[in-house]
């Protein structure tokens, strides 16, 4: 991407972004579903509701063309939304779940967990754990699930992951996170390093969104703030992250945080990209995905 087109296209997802009413919670989780609207009438996809404990969840499937190689296991993708913990559904995730859907070839599953300030921390962890316990009475096999998330989603997905270890129960096969939310502290020096550059995110309203839903719950506990815990035993994990993010840190600490608890990990930068890139319809964006299939081909 030369230069000129790319100062193009921040200003651009910097102008949509800029729509977005940091006061008006609902506005935005009404925006963003009918974003996601847009995508239900792809002929390509199936979009299957399976709801879990009285919340809405759906399944995404791809019709390939062609029976692919990829697709003779039973691994499916769980995937937690982002948003904040304040916006976001499976209708606005569809921009990404669709992709994962098409290029890991694997099932994907959502599911709508109940959002703050309405619902505080930890109404959506309860969430992601029954959605988590209801695919496994379907009969889908821990080590046969890879566990995805974005931003917030990132955040839940590691704290189910905690959860998990924490009950005795088996982990995921694999976790596999983009732009994750690890640090509810808002300390790391990407917060002022990148904060002219990030067309998506700033400090205030990931100040928002922690406060909303913290709702006085300590941020440096390890089950909202991931970066804090104790990681050791993990499954294998995957992050990407774009270069001009304020969230930048937050994951290249986690990533430096899981070498040091052993944990077989990775991360990719993503030169001049912004917070979730992935749900743009970019080439880089598929290309993001392409390279998480090709994590999921060769872990240990």
């Amino acid at each position: 991407m030369n230069e000129r087109r790319n100062k193009r296209l921040m200003q651009l997802v910097r102008h949509v972004h800029g729509l977005m009413d940091i006061d008006d919670t609902q506005k935005n989780r009404d925006s963003q579903d009918h974003l996601g609207s847009l995508y239900a009438n792809d002929k390509k996809f199936i979009f299957t509701d399976n709801n879990p404990h009285n919340m809405h969840g759906e399944w995404t499937h791809f019709i390939s063309d062609k029976e692919s190689a990829d697709n003779t296991d039973d691994t499916v993708i769980f995937y937690c939304h982002g948003g904040g913990y304040m916006t976001g559904s499976c209708l606005y995730a569809r921009s990404l779940t669709m992709k994962l859907a098409k290029y890991t070839h694997h099932d994907v599953f959502c599911f709508d967990y109940r959002l703050a300030p309405e619902h505080p921390y930890p109404a959506a962890l309860e969430d992601a754990l029954a959605a988590w316990e209801h695919i496994l009475t379907q009969g889908h096999a821990p080590q046969n699930i890879i566990v995805a998330g974005d931003s917030a989603g990132g955040n839940l997905a590691l704290a189910l992951t905690l959860t998990l270890r924490l009950k005795n129960m088996e982990l995921p096969k694999c976790l596999v996170l983009f732009s994750p939310w690890t640090d509810m502290t808002a300390s790391s020096e990407s917060y002022q390093t990148k904060l002219m550059l990030d067309p998506v995110l700033d400090p205030d309203y990931i100040r928002k969104a922690a406060s909303s839903y913290l709702a006085g719950s300590e941020e440096t506990s390890p089950f909202v703030s991931p970066l804090f815990a104790d990681l050791t035993g993990f499954p294998p994990t995957y992050i990407q992250v774009g270069e001009n993010e304020i969230l930048l840190e937050d994951s290249v600490q986690l990533h430096r945080h899981l070498l040091e608890c052993n944990v077989f990990t990775r991360i990719d930068i993503f030169s001049n990209m912004w917070h979730v890139f992935q749900m743009t319809p970019i080439r880089t964006a598929r290309e993001a995905i392409l390279k998480v299939n090709s994590f999921l081909k060769h872990l240990p």
